[in-house]
This record gives structure tokens, C-alpha cells and sequence, in this order.
């Protein structure tokens, strides 16, 4: 058996839950673009989360898992395009 085959990643639901806009669970988390107090960027198995705030830290990750979670003021959560995916002109050019 393959190391791919017996470790692949099973595809998650992805959820959001916001208890009081101080405590959001995340789960479908791919990976954690960047983060600071103010703004965390995800990757989700649904595209770029962009999730802003203040005093926002990130309390539990489990990339493995695909969990997130993050504490703090949070104000806003909006998903964006992957850019990523799309890549630069001369990319799709070329594919």
C-alpha cells in the first residue's frame, strides 16, 4: 500500500459556528494563509476565508483534522476567490 494511499486526506464538511462573536469553529480548514490580530486568512476545502477582527488569536489547529479554532472580537468573514487556482496569465497561457 501506498504512503499516499493509506494517509489521503478524506474530504471534510465545512463548518462555521460563531458562539457570542468571540469563539468561531472552523472546520474544512486546508491551511492558514496568514493571521495577525486584526485578520486571519484560511484555506477551505470552499475557498479563501478572510475572517477580521480584533484581539484575534487562533486557540486550536488541526490542519490534519481540518479544525480550527479562533478566539477574539470577530466583526467579519467573507470568502474570496482562490488566486491560487486561477495562477499568472502566462500559466493558463501555457497549460
Amino acid at each position: 500500500m501506498a504512503y499516499e494511499e493509506k494517509y489521503k486526506k478524506t474530504e471534510q464538511p465545512h463548518n462555521l459556528i460563531l458562539e457570542g462573536r468571540r469563539r468561531l469553529s472552523v472546520s474544512g480548514v486546508e491551511d492558514v494563509e496568514s493571521f495577525d490580530e486584526r485578520e486571519v486568512i484560511l484555506d477551505t476545502i470552499c475557498g479563501a476565508l478572510v475572517i477580521r477582527g480584533s484581539e484575534l488569536r487562533i486557540e486550536k489547529l488541526s490542519i490534519d483534522g481540518g479544525d480550527l479554532i479562533l478566539e477574539g472580537d470577530v466583526e467579519s468573514m467573507t470568502y474570496e476567490a482562490r488566486m491560487k487556482e486561477r495562477g499568472t496569465f502566462w500559466s493558463r497561457l501555457f497549460k
